[in-house]
């Protein structure tokens, strides 16, 4: 079982920066690959990120490819999106969520343990 909190959302301008972080709780956290999702008003839930449990491999949608980054902590349990250049259109709910590592993909449904959510707005 893992248990999963997201911080670090706000409101930022257009071309601004965020960090956000996932605080997981247990202390199997190193064997799960990890996920952040978006959701926008009025749309589906969408990959956004992913990194494997060891932090040695990463993988991004197009959309935020160059911009954001996935990085993850084994000692301190959390995982962060750092993400920069952000527009307009990075306006959602962001989750994180945990996998085990051959589910590691971009289908949400993959994803076993998932997150409050927290709120990013960009302003224009």
């Amino acid at each position: 079982q893992v248990q999963l909190v997201e911080s670090g959302g706000g409101l930022v301008q257009a071309g601004g920066s965020l960090r956000l972080s996932c605080a997981a709780s247990g202390r199997t956290f190193s064997s799960y690959a990890m996920g952040w999702f978006r959701q926008a008003p009025g749309k589906e839930r969408g990959f956004v990120a992913a990194i494997t449990w060891s932090g040695g491999s990463t993988y991004y949608a197009d959309s935020v490819k160059g911009r954001f980054t996935i990085s993850r902590d084994n000692a301190k349990n959390t995982v962060y999106l750092q993400m920069n250049r952000l527009k307009p259109e990075d306006t959602a709910v962001y989750y994180c969520a945990a996998t085990r590592p051959h589910k590691l993909g971009t289908d949400l449904r993959s994803y076993d343990y998932w997150g409050q959510g927290t709120q990013v707005t960009v302003s224009s």
